[in-house]
């Protein structure tokens, strides 16, 4: 298992995200053409609830069972090399680094019409005012939730369940990214796919909210460090609107010593968010902080998981 773990990590780090033939495009697909076959024309409640549950079904089930089937039928090399190939696409820590280092390295050239639009690409809120303090807390914001979803919840399915287990994930996340909103259309329709998503994320976010805590031991030359970011977990992230993202955002902005949340201007209004974390509001500097609090408590990771198998063989 930490074998498979560390080559999927390895080839991540060396070829990044697939630019042609993601599977997750084709997940995509498939995800717009079971919302447009089962989605009500009449949006009544009860119906718009009972055809989201139907759809998310349908979505998950073929892609399961052909799952379920490869897994048992291929064995010995080919079932490692699948699992390091299937893990691999399931995380996404490079890409996630590459898009960071695109805001970062516009801000510290001044360059902030550069660096929104750029920012854009992470996160859903109006950009085109954002000045450079803003642009970073979006930045790190984005960079320590999707740690969570895009590295280390694959990680702890793919160990708990194996090649099942973080293809469901993965599908699972999928689905509540593109049906997953409290809009007017997708609010009963994609209540299941954010239930869903809640629910497989909730073990690994706590995980992931600790491992930041640990990873910013150091960060500002005291031994309180750790401490400050599970107070931030414990009293702050219970008050975000995503109930795994809370904890994650909370513990990362502690352990960096910055503080995240706030308003921001969604679809041209303005939206107030609660503080999060502690100590003066995010910079330029702390995107690349914050990559290297994901490196560190990836690490932890790998030696926590190092540790759990020395301790079972």
């Amino acid at each position: 298992m930490l074998l498979t773990i560390s080559l999927s990590l390895i080839v991540d780090q060396l070829l990044g995200e697939p630019c042609r033939f993601h599977p997750l495009v084709g997940l995509g697909q498939w995800v717009t053409a079971v919302e447009k076959w089962v989605y009500p024309q009449k949006k009544r409640h009860f119906k718009t609830l009972v055809a989201g549950f139907v759809g998310w079904f349908v979505v998950i089930t073929p892609i399961m069972l052909a799952t379920l089937w490869v897994d048992q039928i291929v064995e010995g090399f080919w079932h490692e090399l699948l699992a390091v190939l299937i893990l691999y696409l399931a995380i996404g820590r490079q890409s996630l680094i590459e898009h960071a280092r695109r805001v970062y390295q516009p801000l510290l050239k001044d360059n902030l019409e550069a660096a929104r639009q750029q920012v854009a690409m992470l996160v859903s809120r109006d950009t085109q005012q954002l000045d450079a303090s803003e642009i970073s807390r979006a930045t790190c914001e984005s960079v320590l939730e999707n740690g969570s979803d895009a590295l280390f919840a694959a990680i702890f399915w793919f160990a708990v369940a194996g090649v099942p287990g973080v293809v469901l994930y993965r599908v699972v996340n999928t689905l509540d990214a593109m049906w997953g909103y409290r809009s007017e259309r997708y609010l009963y329709f994609g209540r299941i796919a954010a239930r869903a998503d809640d629910v497989m994320n909730w073990i690994p976010a706590r995980l992931t909210a600790f491992s930041y805590a640990l990873a910013g031991w150091h960060w500002q030359a005291t031994r309180n460090t750790c401490g400050t970011a599970m107070r931030c977990w414990w009293k702050q992230g219970r008050s975000w609107k995503s109930p795994n993202a809370g904890p994650v955002m909370a513990a990362g902005a502690g352990a960096l010593g910055i503080q995240l949340g706030g308003g921001g201007i969604y679809h041209g209004k303005r939206v107030e968010s609660p503080l999060l974390g502690i100590g003066r509001p995010a910079a330029p500097l702390d995107i690349e902080r914050a990559c290297t609090l994901i490196w560190r408590a990836l690490l932890i990771w790998l030696t926590a998981l190092f540790i759990i198998a020395w301790i079972l063989s």
